[in-house]
């Protein structure tokens, strides 16, 4: 199973601003794009209950798992599931289901616990000219994991994608 952490970073390291901002009112139209592109290619997002909050509903064309212990409304097994499986087991279903990606789409608790369990292999990190000075930071938690940069992807003459391969 291939998962990887899709993220949009400030110019100065941060996700958000507070916990109930959208990245997609700071960030280009760019990276949307690249966004939509590759959590569609995936065909499964996962993310944690204020993400799912700020974004407001299943995002479409992909399986959406939301990490929560309270039932959302509209919860269909085909667009929008909950669940509090450990990661491991949560990717262990989605692989006998027939998956062969997920991408994991947020908050910061969620980027640190996937990558300290070491489920995460690719990280896409798109950085925008945008600075905020504080805020969210992408893990919350200190993480001792060596990446090596693939590639870079040029969204714009303004915003990069920089796609990291995590190192056993």
């Amino acid at each position: 199973m291939h998962t990887f952490l899709i993220a949009a970073l400030t110019a100065d390291g941060f996700i958000a601003k507070d916990k109930n901002q959208n990245s997609t009112r700071w960030t280009s139209k760019e990276d949307a794009a690249f966004f939509s592109e590759k959590t569609k290619e995936a065909g499964v997002v996962v993310m944690g209950r204020t993400t799912y909050e700020t974004i407001g509903r299943p995002l479409p064309g992909r399986l959406t798992i939301v990490y929560t212990s309270r039932p959302l409304e509209g919860c269909s097994p085909e667009t929008l599931r909950t669940t509090e499986l450990p990661p491991a087991e949560l990717l262990a279903s989605l692989e006998d289901e027939g998956y062969a990606n997920v991408a994991i789409c947020g908050g910061a608790s969620l980027y640190t616990q996937w990558i300290q369990k070491e489920l995460i292999n690719t990280l896409y990190l798109t950085i925008e000219p945008v600075l905020f000075g504080t805020g969210i930071q992408l893990f919350t938690e200190e993480i001792r994991t060596q990446i090596r940069l693939k590639e870079r992807h040029l969204l714009s003459d303004q915003t990069t994608v920089l796609e990291y391969e995590v190192q056993p």
